[in-house]
Formats: C-alpha cells, sequence, structure tokens
C-alpha cells in the first residue's frame, strides 16, 4: 500500500483473525438496511423512493472512503485507521436505531465512509498480519471470505432480529454497535504492520492508477460493465423482494435478508470462476459475466411479472453469479492496467466505478410511476444487452502490454468487495 515498509511482525498464527473480523463487522453494517427497509415499509409512512435513497446515500460515504483508506492507512497505520473506522461504524448504527428520517440518511453515509476505510485498510492489514511465509493467495481467500460473509451476515441478521425480536428497527443497529465493540476490543492488542506512517503526506504523490482511467480499455471493456457488478447485487435483494412481499405476509424482513444473503454468498462462490475465464488476449470474462447479469435480470422481470416468490429466489442467484463474475473480472481486467507497484489504488479504483450501481434501486424506485417494474428491468437487460455489444467490439483490442509479475500486496488487494 502506497511507499510505506511493512514492519515484520512477531509470528503468531491468530494474528490474522481479528483483522478479518474487522473487515467482516464493517461489511455487516453496510448491509444491514437491507431487511430494515422492509420494516420501514411496513411500519413507516415513508415512500419507496425515500427508502431506495436512504440505501443509495451509502455510496457518497463509500467512495471517498475507499479513496482514502489507502492513503490514511499508510499515514497513520492500519491499526490506527481500521479501529478509528470501527468506532464510527458503532457511531453510525446507533445513530440508525433513531426513529427518523434525517437520522437513517446520517447513519448509511457515516456506514459508507467507514466501509471504504476498513475494507482498503482492513484488507492490508489482515495480509501483513497472516505473515510472510502465508502464499498471497491465500490470504487473498481469506479477506474476500471476511467481507462477503460479513455482507450475508448483516443481511440475514438483521432480518432475523427484525423478524421474531422487539424493537425491530431499533435492535438490529444496537446488536451491530455492540458488534464492533466486540472487535474493537479484540485488534486491540494487535501490531501494527508498517513503520513510518506519520510521517508523510497523505497527498504530492501522482497517483499510480491514473494510466489505468486513460487506457482505452477501461473506457471501452470496464467501464461499460462497471455497473453490473453492484446493479446486479442490488437488484436482486433490494429490488425484487418487495415486489413479492405479498406472498410471504408477516415475513417480509427474513425474506429480504435470505434473499441478500443468498445473493452475496453466491457472488463469492462464482467470484473465482472469473480468473478461470479470465484470458489476457480477450474479455472473455467480462462478457460472459454480463450475459449472465442480463439473463439475470430477465428473470427478474419474469419474476415480477407473475409475482413469483421462487423466480425470485432463482434471480438472485442467477443475478449472485454474475455479480461475482463481473467484479472478478473487473478485477482482473485493471489489475493489467496498473503499474505492479501501485498497491490496492486498482481496487478501490475498480470499486469506486462499480459503485455506481448502488443508485439503481434509486433510478428504478423514481421511474416505477411510469412504468411497471417488468417493463424497467427488461429495459435494464436491453441496455445490457447494448453495453455488452461495446465491450465484445473492443474484447480483442487495445490490449495491455504482457504484465509483470505481480506483488503480493496486489493479489491481496483484489479480493476486496463492496
Amino acid at each position: 500500500m502506497g511507499s510505506t515498509d511493512e514492519m515484520p511482525v512477531p509470528h503468531a498464527a491468530g494474528h490474522w483473525i481479528p483483522a478479518a473480523a474487522a473487515v467482516a463487522v464493517a461489511a455487516w453494517g453496510a448491509n444491514q438496511f437491507t431487511a430494515l427497509a422492509s420494516v420501514y415499509r411496513a411500519r413507516t409512512d415513508w415512500s419507496a423512493l425515500s427508502l431506495a435513497a436512504m440505501f443509495s446515500v451509502y455510496l457518497l460515504g463509500l467512495v471517498p472512503g475507499l479513496l482514502l483508506g489507502a492513503p490514511a492507512a499508510d499515514r497513520y497505520g492500519r491499526r490506527r485507521t481500521v479501529r478509528g473506522a470501527l468506532a464510527l461504524s458503532a457511531a453510525a448504527s446507533v445513530v440508525l436505531a433513531l426513529p427518523d428520517e434525517p437520522s437513517v440518511y446520517a447513519a448509511r453515509l457515516a456506514t459508507g465512509f467507514t466501509a471504504g476505510l476498513v475494507f482498503l485498510a482492513g484488507t492490508a492489514w489482515l495480509r501483513e498480519l497472516s505473515g510472510r511465509g502465508v502464499p498471497p493467495e491465500r490470504s487473498a481467500r481469506r479477506a474476500m471470505y471476511a467481507t462477503g460473509t460479513g455482507f450475508a451476515a448483516g443481511a440475514l441478521a438483521s432480518g432475523v432480529i427484525a423478524e421474531w425480536l422487539p424493537a425491530p428497527t431499533v435492535l438490529p443497529g444496537l446488536v451491530h454497535a455492540l458488534g464492533c465493540l466486540l472487535v474493537l476490543r479484540a485488534t486491540r492488542g494487535l501490531p501494527e504492520t508498517v513503520r513510518g506512517h506519520g510521517t508523510g503526506p497523505v497527498r504530492g504523490t501522482p497517483p499510480p492508477h491514473t494510466a489505468a482511467v486513460r487506457h482505452p480499455r477501461f473506457r471501452y471493456v470496464v467501464l461499460p460493465a462497471s455497473p453490473a457488478v453492484l446493479g446486479a447485487a442490488t437488484v436482486a435483494y433490494v429490488v425484487l423482494p418487495p415486489l413479492v412481499a405479498d406472498r410471504v405476509p408477516g415475513y417480509a424482513p427474513l425474506f429480504s435478508g435470505l434473499v441478500a444473503a443468498l445473493t452475496l454468498a453466491t457472488g463469492v462462490v462464482a467470484q473465482p470462476f472469473a480468473a478461470r475465464l479470465d484470458d489476457v488476449d480477450s474479455a472473455r470474462a467480462t462478457l460472459t459475466a454480463m450475459a449472465t447479469v442480463i439473463a439475470g435480470l430477465l428473470l427478474g422481470a419474469l419474476a415480477a411479472a407473475r409475482d413469483s416468490v421462487g423466480l425470485v429466489v432463482a434471480a438472485a442467484v442467477v443475478l449472485g453469479t454474475g455479480y461475482g463474475l463481473t467484479l472478478g473480472a473487473g478485477l482482473h481486467e485493471v489489475e493489467r492496467l496498473t503499474p505492479p507497484a501501485s498497491g490496492p489504488t486498482s481496487a478501490s479504483l475498480y470499486q469506486s466505478t462499480t459503485s455506481s450501481g448502488f443508485l439503481t434501486p434509486l433510478l428504478l424506485a423514481g421511474t416505477a410511476g411510469h412504468a411497471s417494474y417488468p417493463a424497467l428491468l427488461a429495459g435494464m437487460a436491453a441496455v445490457g444487452l447494448l453495453c455488452l455489444a461495446v465491450t465484445a467490439a473492443h474484447s480483442r483490442r487495445h490490449l495491455p502490454d504482457p504484465p509483470e509479475p505481480r506483488t503480493a500486496v496486489r493479489r491481496e488487494d483484489s479480493s476486496v468487495q463492496t
């Protein structure tokens, strides 16, 4: 990460586990709103557009957190950055428990910012605490599973709490805040893993990933596919479950949490297959991923038209697969376009571009008065086909130079998910 040197870490086989817990609890907080939206929909007079805006405002905090996570961890240290972000995440969840719209907006904004910080600084800390003897692929899997587990657990736990325990709009946030405090205690004794933090400015070094942004392959292959990453996931677990809520009366929060957990778990399972599909001479992995997302959107349109719970679950599996494939494929493309020494900036760059997918529920809610959800989802699939055509036309063009050997830092940070 940046130019900061790693410090030798005293050998301890379990040092990485509290760092992984920090990443997981940050992801938990990011996704607990998914099930809570069903509770707000049933217990308040907040409009569907307001609820979609509450979900999407997370993006306004996430992007700055992703962009600042790496330089902050280099300047202030992994330990201080991660623990400070977790403290803020706990406070945000307490604010989320307050029963008014401004509090929810503020909590979602702060949660996005803290999640971005932890996703970058926390995964680097996890890798370094794993020790130099651990293969980078293993520490990458640890980061991937910690993030995916946190996302799925946040939605599922909030759904279970909201379904069967009292104070469904209050207790989920307080439980997450307690989880943050427990992880803060668990990470209290962990060592710092970089030397020289606090001595250099955050700014002043030209960002190494600007070469990727200027590359034609980024514009014609990476960008057309990037909204599909989180667009697929949010359609699966934010847009579709409320459309069939009448089919699961009394269990809407639990159903929403289950669909979210299924979508994200499928994405985690699917992501490694993007590496098998990856081809340095074409965009084969990206094209396969985009086609999967388009199929999921069409299946979601059919589920909405038929008001079918089973089809919603099936669409969640397909869209979750598309989410994992597009995430993995895009990270491989961006990695080849950035200098090997750029550390996690390739991951943060790509995650920033994919974050536009968080606007999908807001876009659909804002246009739902002019067209039905089946028509809107079919329209999204049509737009996806156009993007697929652009990517296909440039699949074998603008190929980057043969990659140099990648460092462990690069391999590790490419596993970060949002």
